[in-house]
């Protein structure tokens, strides 16, 4: 079981879903814990439910991590309450299921920045104290979409895709700079993306992938799973 106590923490888009579960988890092992929503009552609520009596050991955020100063504000917020950050996990991100035909410009838009850009500028604005730190990690929260294409998708297999491609590519620019960069891929998760109110037990839970983030640092230093992906074991037949 990894002990994270003494480490500190962010997880972007923190106040619900994956993020959240993710948030607990490494709250759970004893991390100081940042977790970042674009409303801060949502980033404070989240953070006072997992906290419980430990308010001192995590913090709610304001942030839009599709603006490169609000994320070197949070950065900052940060380093100024707990002294510095070793752990950043990119889950910041959204999903607008349509085809070409259908996709606005404004839409595109939203979900590459939110999805890619956001990771890009996050990552920049934390490789200074993850540089100070010893034995970084950064894990982005990608999809078997960043690998499997499907009708509806051309936005946000878009935008994991080069999620995938800039983890990877992250991981051998900081490899020698003490930071480990890794991808953690789920499947279908039961979150609020899927439509409906359809039994969805068989599917991957939140805190599934909080599990899946700490087995990923759960490795010695001279070891980095740089990919994990998570299916369902067990989805409906179709």
């Amino acid at each position: 079981m990894i002990d994270l106590d003494g480490r500190i923490a962010l997880v972007t888009g923190g106040s619900a879903g994956i993020g959240r579960a993710i948030a607990s988890s490494l709250h759970a092992r004893g991390a100081r814990v940042a977790l970042t929503s674009r409303s801060a009552e949502r980033a404070r609520e989240a953070a006072a439910d997992i906290a419980g009596e430990a308010t001192d050991t995590i913090l709610g955020l304001e942030c839009d991590v599709r603006d490169p100063a609000a994320c070197e504000a949070a950065i900052e917020t940060v380093k100024e309450r707990f002294g510095g950050l070793d752990i950043l996990v990119n889950n910041a991100g959204l999903g607008i299921f349509k085809s070409i035909r259908e996709m606005s410009n404004e839409e595109w838009e939203t979900q590459i920045r939110t999805n890619l850009d956001g990771v890009f500028y996050m990552t920049r604005a934390a490789l200074p104290p993850l540089v100070e730190a010893d034995d970084a990690w950064i894990v982005n929260i990608g999809s078997l979409a960043s690998r499997n294409t499907f009708a509806g998708g051309v936005g946000y297999n878009a935008s994991k895709f080069g999620v995938l491609g800039m983890t990877e590519a992250m991981m051998l620019d900081l490899r020698y700079d003490g930071i480990r960069a890794a991808i953690v891929m789920p499947g279908s998760v039961n979150t609020g993306f899927a439509e409906g109110d359809e039994d969805r037990s068989w599917a991957i839970q939140p805190e599934d992938v909080g599990e899946a983030v700490l087995h990923v640092m759960s490795q010695p230093q001279r070891t980095l799973v740089s990919r994990v992906e998570l299916r369902p074991s067990a989805p409906p037949k179709k």
